[in-house]
């Protein structure tokens, strides 16, 4: 089931925000203090090409200052505008009841957007363990 839903999140959209990712990450490793934040959107972009049957969870002993640092540095600078797109596009995809597991990987997907450092993507929820 969650090759199905793979396949249709990529034809329906998912292809498009994958590779908007990969750019936003290849323009992030141009600079030496981009390049962790390039790093947070590849992994985004993975998350972003194949979302069903993964998750993510919270890295032990993430709360240290760099971390929360960067959460803030990202959020000001990018996360909030990603927050927002996947918000908007996960309520269009809800307006549907044939929509609704679309719109609950975009939450899960704005979820991460908000808060990347300090989370680990992970194989593992099915389709009806997705956020």
């Amino acid at each position: 089931m969650n090759f199905i839903g793979n396949l249709i999140w990529v034809i329906f959209g998912g292809l498009a925000i994958a590779i908007e990712y990969l750019i936003s990450s290849l323009l992030l490793f141009v600079s030496s203090i981009g390049i962790p934040f390039g790093l947070q959107t590849l992994k985004l972009a993975g998350l972003a090409l194949w979302p069903f049957g993964r998750e993510t969870r919270v890295i032990e002993n993430s709360n240290s200052g760099l971390s929360i640092t960067m959460n803030v540095i990202w959020f000001l600078v990018g996360g909030v505008w990603i927050f927002l797109s996947h918000f908007v596009l996960g309520i269009i995809f809800a307006i549907s009841m044939v929509g609704i597991p679309w719109a609950r990987q975009h939450f899960k997907m704005a979820k991460l957007a908000l808060k990347p450092f300090g989370r680990e993507i992970v194989e593992g929820g099915g389709i009806s363990k997705m956020v």
